[in-house]
């Protein structure tokens, strides 16, 4: 299998990504997910917003960073609990560069605690054209958007 720029974020449930129970009131990411936003909108909103933190908890090699939800924010995309927000855009200020190469164009998304089947199906039924990333299997799902 080859190497994908979301491979190493198996380790974000070892950084700290906590597993808490879906409440009522969760924020839906499902609208962001027709992938017409950038990155830079998308992660800036979530930290205005106080959903994430607003320094990275893992920034990866190629430079996506990946960012944990504020204690007590109950974000979900397509029905599932976020555990993660991912978010990269070249030449912006926002995203931590990491130590090997950089990807060449933006990217969005989540971690999703859910098993890739499910949140593909979902996915689709809602139009998306987010790509969906196994993390974890039937754990851990990554839902991105690329330009």
């Amino acid at each position: 299998m080859a190497s994908h720029p979301l491979s190493k974020l198996a380790l974000l449930v070892t950084a700290g990504a906590g597993f808490c129970p879906l409440t009522s009131h969760a924020y839906s990411l499902d609208a962001q997910f027709d992938c017409q936003a950038h990155p830079h909108a998308f992660i800036g909103q979530l930290i205005d917003d106080k959903y994430i933190e607003p320094d990275p908890m893992r920034v990866d090699s190629n430079s996506v960073n990946a960012y944990r939800p504020v204690h007590g924010s109950d974000m979900t995309a397509f029905g599932f609990r976020v555990y993660a927000v991912l978010g990269y855009e070249p030449d912006d200020g926002m995203f931590k560069k990491g130590r090997g190469t950089a990807l060449a164009s933006p990217l969005y998304g989540a971690v999703l605690s859910a098993p890739s089947e499910a949140v593909e199906s979902r996915v689709k039924a809602a139009g998306s054209t987010a790509t969906v990333h196994m993390i974890i299997p039937l754990l851990l799902t990554a839902v991105v958007c690329t330009h």
